[in-house]
Order: C-alpha cells, then structure tokens, then sequence
C-alpha cells in the first residue's frame, strides 16, 4: 500500500483544484488535513504532514516555501454598520474610530483607544460583529468562508495582502513533492518543467 501524501492547509486555503489534478495524474492518494493559523507549520515540523498551505507570514527558516497567491485584506461589519453604507472599498482611515475584535496580522489597529478582547477565532470575531460590536479585519476567503446574512465586507485598499504559500522540509525534495509543487503551479501531466 502507497502511503498518502499528506497535506496540511490553513482556514481559508482552497486545495481543492489541486488535489482533483494530482488525482487526475497520480496513483499516490492525497490526504488534505486542515490546521489552524497558530498551527500551521507544526505537522511539517514534526513530519506528520508532508507540506502544508499556509499563510504568511510564518517562520519557514528549514522548510521551502512557494507562494502561491494574495488574498485582499476585508473588514466586516454587521449589516446595520456604517460601513454597510460605504462602497466596495474603504481605507484604513475610513476605520480609524473603531473598535478591532480581533489583532490583525500585521499590527495595524485603528487610532481608537481599543478594549481589551479576550482571544477569539474567526468564527467567533464574525459572530462578535454579526452582533454590532466592532469590526475585524481577515483575508477575503475567511471572511468568505464564514459568511452571514447580518454582515457585510468591504475591501480594505491600503492594508497589504496575506499571501498563501507551500511549505515543505528542505530534506523532503523527492520527486513526489516536487509533482505536488508542479500540480500548484499549473503544470499537467504533459507539461514538462
């Protein structure tokens, strides 16, 4: 029996397409884990994952990394927000008198003197603002992924994107993972690299 080839991914990475093309090209089975963010390098790490998506930043020092895309920056809002009101695209100056449920990645928070939040996950901040306290700032497909009739999201144009990579140990640089690396760039089976 052919082990898996086991790939970790962060909420809101999207294996799909590459998983359906690996199964399309390869006899090896793929198994797709999901981890959370805090936790995202821990099973390549300890070797119980292959590779693993996930979003940067993150400490690849050891590993290989590959990005793959950038997701925008969305700030949600419940539905009866201000910010429902506003177009498509706010700015950061646009959130400067609110309250952050939740840190963002990057620091940034706004000029408001901010509570102190007791430590949440994306479901919960979405929940949280989903009941008209304050906003959180997340990369699109989280904001997608946990999507409510009593929210809205607006893109946020001047915070910087989150960008999703492919991390795997620099000592696992066999053939099986550089096809799986191929598979995320595009490459087929009658593609030669």
């Amino acid at each position: 029996m052919i082990a898996p080839l086991r790939i970790g991914f962060v909420t809101g990475a999207t294996p799909d397409k590459w998983a359906r093309s690996w199964r399309d090209q390869r006899r090896e089975p793929l198994e797709l884990v999901p981890v959370t963010e805090p936790e995202q390098l821990d099973g390549v790490l300890d070797g119980s994952l292959d590779m693993a998506l996930v979003r940067l930043p993150a400490e690849t020092d050891g590993l290989h990394c590959v990005r793959l895309y950038d997701e925008l920056p969305v700030v949600v809002a419940s539905r009866d927000h201000l910010l429902a009101a506003a177009d498509a695209e706010v700015t950061t100056a646009d959130l400067a008198d609110e309250q952050l449920v939740r840190p963002h990645a990057s620091g940034w928070q706004p000029d408001a003197e901010q509570l102190d939040w007791p430590p949440m996950t994306e479901r919960d901040a979405v929940e949280t603002v989903a009941a008209g306290t304050g906003v959180v700032v997340l990369p699109m497909s989280v904001a997608r992924l946990h999507q409510r009739k009593d929210v809205v999201t607006r893109v946020v144009t001047d915070l910087a994107p989150t960008t999703i990579a492919l991390v795997w140990r620099i000592e696992r640089d066999d053939e099986v993972t550089q096809t799986f690396v191929g598979v995320t760039k595009g490459r087929t089976a009658r593609s030669s690299r």
